[in-house]
């Protein structure tokens, strides 16, 4: 199992008032799954993901991450978690403008304390992977949407993490280089890697192995079916 979330709420202050934004959820992700969290504006999302991530921690209830309690661990050991066992893939790529392709992908490497070498070695790999072998000198501003979130993905894989953990990763790339990213996720989950994506799109969401539905901070596992998705999306 990569992870288990069990009774987690997460609420914030509004005011004096705490205002409940995640509502006992339970879920757990085992190796090799491919999981996508469907949910309008609002639903919870995106701080579940935050969660997940170990980018923020719960209010209350219990989240096992490679068989470390993530309440109890310190700064520094959720660093290296983010840095060592989970890959992020984001909407709006976060890639270093003034850095190369190539320099962008060896970033993780470079904190996990890899020699410039070994760097240089892992990221070459992880660009060839998902096909820009020819762009590897390319600054962010040279490349298409597409390749930008390719050099993303390539960045969160070069670390080989426990989990690969995408938010609306097709949302700013046309229908094409939408469909290419999420045939290169397939391609990655068929050799072993272990996906879960956040996104708001039904049709993205169909490529996944297994959907589940977040809704008024509520997950649900399949509980709205792919018309109580579509529905929403029209409502948002």
């Amino acid at each position: 199992m990569v992870f288990e979330l069990k009774n987690i709420y997460k609420d914030y202050m509004q005011g004096r008032e705490p205002v409940a934004v995640l509502k006992d959820i339970t879920m757990s992700v085992d190796t090799g799954e491919y999981v996508a969290i469907m949910g309008p504006s609002g639903s919870g999302k995106s701080t579940l993901m935050n969660i997940i991530g170990c980018l923020d921690k719960q209010t209350k209830g219990s989240f096992i991450f490679d068989g470390a309690d993530i309440r109890s661990c310190s700064d520094k050991q959720l660093s290296v978690i983010r840095n060592r066992k989970i890959g992020f893939v984001f909407q709006n790529f976060n890639l270093l403008p003034r850095q190369s392709a190539l320099e962008n992908v060896e970033l993780p490497l470079l904190y996990a304390g890899y020699s410039k070498r070994k760097r240089r070695e892992l990221a070459k790999a992880a660009l060839r992977k998902v096909g820009l072998e020819d762009r590897m000198s390319f600054k962010p501003t040279q490349l298409s949407g597409g390749q930008k979130q390719r050099v993303a993905i390539a960045r969160a894989m070069v670390n080989r993490p426990k989990l690969l953990l995408a938010d609306e990763p097709t949302g700013a790339l046309d229908t094409k280089s939408g469909d290419q990213v999420m045939e290169l996720f397939k391609e990655l989950n068929e050799d072993g890697v272990t996906i879960v994506m956040i996104t708001h799109e039904p049709e993205i969401a169909q490529c996944a192995k297994r959907i589940m539905y977040i809704r008024d901070g509520e997950l649900h596992s399949g509980a709205f079916g792919t018309r109580g998705a579509e529905r929403e999306e029209r409502e948002e």
